[in-house]
């Protein structure tokens, strides 16, 4: 049977009150993972939407012969999708529920709860000689709550309004602290909750990104022809979390006070919010009486400009769609070097609730824009919604390229598997393979390479050359960030200059394949090479296979069980750690001795003998398979010297993991049509009082977090479905089907939960049943 993983990276828009639909989204998101890992264990079915996914994956299991695994293993987030994605990736990584992010978006995203006791008006009184203006503004003719608030709600958001209009002047209305401890106690009711197995395979990396503005910025440099140093001020600030799934739930994902910065720092809306200082959280912790002890370390990482001036106290933090509202480039920057076990959809996803809410309207307005719009749109409204086209763009690019070489592979295997048959003879595919004899078959097949690649191993070279000593120069400023270095540029200088002397010349040694310096540094230092030609061996066997018969999956799955085992050898030496706790001393003396930073490297990482081990596992392997599957295996194996030397000089010294294009999926009100037609302007009330409306009302956020759940299961049962192919294509009937047993099993879900509303869930119940 085909096996293959639904991958998706999420990125959440920020969306003000919308935020509660979204998170509706994030947690059908949730929910097909649940699914999802009980169709890979033994667990019980999951009920309500759950298990309707869970139908859908046997489906294509018996239908289209396809075992689908679906991973969100990407989050990123801005503003009020930045704290969905912060708890969606909790979730993910430690098995917790997700439930109490939906009691603190619907008893608690309310101006009432989020004003600060210190700016409440705590009686009529208050403000007296404010009142009368107060109330003409909020009952004039054209007034912005009758203009975009509906009429069953406008005296609960005048009310609410009015508080909030006649609380302190000139300051934010809502509490930082607040808010922190709302998200404490969230994180704090996860904590809680049983925990179930995580929802990624054991060791499989999740990276979370959410992004911030740092309102005063920090300096970074730019280095130029003239003047060769230039300081410019910074403003964009990420903050991420990379951890591999741990084997058991209940783990967090990383301390809660870090969890809560990310969160409150990315929804610091400006003007109701005040900045948010790392004062605040220390207030949290000290509060709840617990230990951070990873805080000089974390905001050593998040901040290493401010934490080297020792400025840190004095940061403050606003919300991160100021300057990002759509976070692509920090998702798109974790596709590199992701290890697949089977073939890969890859899919972006973005929840965008109001596709273009400004444009329509500035659109008809054929005048030209006043002094005032003019001003707040380019302060406001244009940069909070920039279009994502050059991030797109971006992917369709990178796409391309995986498409060309994947082509490119293709095209040159029947050539070079001729070439090792040619070289070793037909009898090599019917020996035994030992250790001794993939070595030296090794050597021999990368020599032939080589010599064969003519004037083109000079190019090959030089990138292989350069792509590891940057990977050098990265690692020692990584791990010796107080030299107070810009970018890691100067250690690679010393270094080249270093390697020169010990007969690594880049313009005559890396002529010559048989140059001993050059052989032995690329032995003892390559890595890249070593990883690139397993995954090339798994990519084989998962991907790039022909069909035969006389071979059965199980036959695939335990070679690719050995692939990996050696893989994972090579990769847990690609991080900082595995080079020891003295490392950092060595680095920081780089530029007078490399030679004992050069050595350090080759003496913690060891590739030879690691080298041996990988062979021993593959040899085993290989001795245990069919023959026709051995000799593929040694045919790409062998043979991937010759395919390095044509694709890494086109990959710009770059190995990817991920050799399938990247698709882009939204979901949004305007493509969810199964229940109710009209997009956002039908189904969501937080747009009313312009996006602010869920605010305001429980009843607006009872009904988007519904609609929220209910299109995140149509667009769920369509990205699901579309990972069959046009091969064995699922029936629409059978679509239309599913979805609505999956609106059928949210609404009584949540049929007790709801209660602002009465009639709410009935009446979608009735146009869901009239369909």
């Amino acid at each position: 049977m085909r096996q293959k993983e639904l991958r998706i990276a999420l990125v959440c828009y920020g969306g003000i009150s919308l935020a509660v639909y979204m998170h509706g989204v994030t947690k059908e998101i949730w929910k097909a993972m649940q699914a999802s890992r009980a169709h890979w264990s033994d667990e019980p079915d999951p009920p309500g939407s759950a298990g309707v996914y869970l139908r859908l994956l046997r489906r294509l299991e018996h239908g289209s012969n396809l075992r689908l695994r679906l991973l969100t293993d990407i989050v990123a987030g801005a503003s009020a999708g930045g704290i969905n994605s912060v708890f969606l990736a909790q979730a993910i990584h430690s098995g917790q529920s997700l439930e109490p992010l939906t009691d603190l978006w619907l008893e608690c995203a309310d101006v009432d709860v989020l004003l600060d006791p210190d700016a409440r008006p705590w009686s009529r009184a208050t403000k007296f000689w404010a009142t009368p203006l107060v109330s003409y503004l909020l009952h004039r003719p054209g007034n912005a709550v009758s203009a975009s608030v509906a009429p069953e709600t406008r005296a609960e958001v005048r009310e609410k309004l009015s508080r909030l209009i006649r609380s302190r002047w000139f300051e934010p209305p809502f509490s930082g602290i607040g808010f922190s401890r709302l998200l404490c106690r969230a994180f704090m009711a996860m904590e809680k909750s049983a925990a179930q197995k995580p929802l990624l395979p054991e060791r499989h990396r999740l990276d979370l990104f959410v992004t911030a503005t740092d309102f005063k910025g920090h300096l970074e440099a730019l280095h130029l022809h003239s003047p060769h140093l230039v300081l410019e001020s910074e403003h964009r600030l990420t903050v991420d979390f990379h951890a591999p799934s741990p084997g058991t739930g209940g783990q967090s994902l990383a301390p809660i006070p870090e969890l809560v910065f990310a969160a409150r720092s990315t929804a610091s809306f400006p003007g109701a919010f005040p900045p948010m200082q790392i004062s605040e959280i220390d207030r949290l912790v000290r509060e709840k009486d617990a230990d951070w002890p990873e805080r000089a370390a974390f905001l050593k990482r998040i901040m290493p400009e401010h934490t080297r001036h020792g400025d840190i106290d004095s940061v403050s933090l606003i919300d991160g769609s100021v300057l990002v509202n759509a976070p692509f480039s920090d998702a798109m920057s974790a596709l590199r070097d992701r290890p697949a076990t089977r073939e890969v959809d890859r899919r972006f996803v973005y929840i965008d609730p109001t596709p273009d809410p400004v444009g329509p309207m500035a659109r008809k307005d054929t005048r030209a824009p006043g002094f005032f719009s003019v001003i707040l749109g380019s302060l406001s409204s244009i940069p909070r919604e920039q279009p994502i086209r050059d991030n797109l763009e971006a992917l369709e690019k990178d796409s391309r390229e995986k498409t060309a070489l994947r082509s490119i592979v293709r095209a040159l295997r029947p050539e070079i598997e001729e070439a090792v048959e040619k070289l070793f003879g037909h009898t090599l595919f019917l020996d035994r393979p030992t250790p001794k004899r993939l070595a030296a078959w090794r050597t021999k097949a990368q020599q032939a390479a080589m010599e064969q690649a003519g004037f083109a191993y000079h190019g090959y070279a030089q990138v292989k050359f350069s792509g590891i000593v940057t990977m050098l120069g990265r690692m020692i400023l990584q791990a010796a960030p107080d030299l107070g270095l810009p970018n890691a540029a100067p250690i690679r200088e010393r270094l080249f200059a270093y390697l020169e002397t010990t007969g690594i010349d880049r313009m005559k040694a890396m002529r010559d394949s048989k140059s001993p310096a050059m052989i032995d540094f690329f032995r003892t230092h390559d890595l890249a090479f070593r990883i690139r030609r397993l995954r090339l061996l798994a990519r084989r066997v998962t991907q790039d296979w022909e069909n035969d018969d006389s071979l059965t999956e199980q036959d695939r799955d335990d070679a690719r069980t050995a692939i990996y085992s050696a893989l994972s050898l090579y990769v847990d030496r690609e991080t900082l750690d595995t080079l020891g706790e003295d490392f950092a001393g060595l680095a920081r003396g780089v530029f007078d001795n490399p030679q004992a930073v050069v050595d350090a490297f080759a003496e913690a990482r060891n590739l030879m003998e690691i080298d041996a081990q990988v062979d021993e596992i593959l040899s085993e392997a290989m001795a245990a398979m069919p023959a026709a599957l051995r000799r593929r295996m040694l045919l790409a194996y062998l043979g991937f010297p010759f395919y390095d030397t044509v694709t890494l000089p086109l990959l710009r010294g770059e190995g990817m993991t991920e050799f399938d294009p990247v698709l882009v999926d939204r979901i949004s009100p305007e493509d969810c049509n199964a229940i109710r037609k009209g997009g956002a302007g039908e189904t969501l009330r937080g747009t009313e009082f312009y996006n602010f409306g869920a605010f305001f009302s429980r009843a607006y956020r009872e009904n988007d977090y519904l609609w929220g759940r209910l299109h995140g299961a149509e667009r769920m049962i369509d990205l699901i479905a579309s990972a069959v192919g046009v091969e064995h294509p699922v029936p629409e009937r059978d679509l239309r089907q599913f979805r609505r047993e999956a609106f059928l099993a949210i609404l009584e879900e949540e049929r007790d939960r709801l209660r602002a509303d009465p009639a709410l869930v009935d009446r979608i119940i009735a146009e869901v049943t009239a369909r």
